[in-house]
């Protein structure tokens, strides 16, 4: 067993991943890379490195980890962190995903309209998560390429989807697979603000998700979870974007299964034993966006809280509530109540839950 797993990045997601590791007698140590200290850590041949993000800021402490000989997955986190080398992989993998191409010097605003529509988006390489780093381009409202995204952004074709939905799944060392139920999410300006999972319409995608999410893994010689992200347009999926780590909608799995997707990932790389997650019940995540902590949400009988202990600002991600269905009333009563105490921009998602909670 490894002596530490370090993680680069101490957000909310490394946070769990320590709190993950404890049951498991695991050394979890999640590095705040934004502002690391000066000195060099005191790693071991036999430790394990991991990422909380796909993206980092060099210094002489990120080098040290990612440099590490025990850095699981180092060659996946560059190449799906920029979307054209994750585009090209999905497509070189045959995975079906949205149609795209490279917005460089030769393309106009005219050519994406003739081959994508009159709305095309384009979003940046690298960097633009929770709805931002995109542009609309509307032929309607003769809106342009910005001259500083050429070259550093991809154009996709607007897709008309039904539902957005989610698969975490888990690749081990020796290259089996498991995988969670699909994940129905709702996002309010790109950014994930409820998840329900799982929902008995959705197994009919369960199986067409898994192969996908697998031919991925496969194709990268992935260890960990990996979290795909995709529309649902009619009977088919198409793959919107991969995250090579866990997951906001897959948070749910901390109220839901006897193996969250934290412990999971961290028996995958430390290379302990793996089960298929078993789901105890279905379960309901909401996402706290800019939202002061407020103590009655500790008063709802099947809530779970996790604050994430970071300043509140506008749009941020400062904690999630997961609502155990066990029984409808209850959760028809929580978000009653919820409804009550929450915000004007909540209103919509929780209306949005009750709709669609018993799929």
């Amino acid at each position: 067993m490894a002596n530490a797993i370090w993680v680069l990045g101490n957000g909310q997601l490394g946070a769990m991943l320590a709190h993950a590791g404890k049951p498991l007698a695991l050394d979890v140590k999640p590095i705040d890379i934004m502002a690391p200290p000066a000195e060099q850590l005191p790693m071991q041949a036999s430790d394990i490195v991991t990422a909380e993000r796909e993206q980092w800021p060099e210094s002489a402490l990120s080098l040290q980890l990612s440099q590490h000989p025990q850095f699981i997955n180092s060659s996946v986190f560059g190449r799906l962190a920029d979307r054209f080398t994750q585009k090209s992989l999905l497509d070189e993998l045959k995975v079906a995903t949205a149609p795209w191409q490279l917005v460089d010097d030769s393309v106009s605003e005219q050519t994406l309209h003739q081959t994508y529509g009159d709305r095309v988006l384009l979003k940046r390489r690298t960097g633009g998560y929770d709805g931002r780093g995109q542009h609309w381009l509307k032929q309607a409202e003769a809106t342009s390429i910005p001259a500083d995204w050429r070259n550093e952004a991809i154009a996709e074709q607007a897709i008309n989807f039904d539902e957005e939905v989610s698969l975490v799944g888990a690749r081990t060392h020796d290259g089996r697979c498991v995988f969670y139920p699909l994940t129905l999410n709702l996002h309010q300006d790109g950014i994930l603000m409820a998840s329900i999972a799982p929902l008995p319409r959705l197994a009919a995608f369960q199986a067409e998700a898994e192969q996908m999410l697998s031919t991925i893994m496969h194709g990268l010689e992935y260890v960990g979870v990996m979290a795909m992200e995709c529309f649902r347009v009619g009977d088919k999926l198409l793959v919107n974007e991969l995250a090579p780590r866990v997951h906001n909608s897959g948070h749910w799995t901390q109220a839901g299964c006897h193996i969250d997707q934290f412990q999971l990932h961290l028996r995958a790389l430390a290379d302990l034993a793996v089960m298929t997650p078993q789901v105890n019940f279905q379960c309901v995540m909401v996402n706290l966006i800019g939202v002061d902590y407020d103590a009655r949400w500790l008063s709802l009988q099947n809530a779970e809280l996790f604050w994430y202990d970071k300043e509140v600002r506008p749009g941020r991600k400062v904690g999630h509530l997961n609502l155990s269905v066990t029984e409808p009333q209850l959760l028809a009563d929580s978000i009653a109540k919820l409804q009550q105490w929450m915000p004007s921009q909540y209103q919509a998602p929780l209306a949005w839950i009750l709709q669609h909670y018993q799929g």
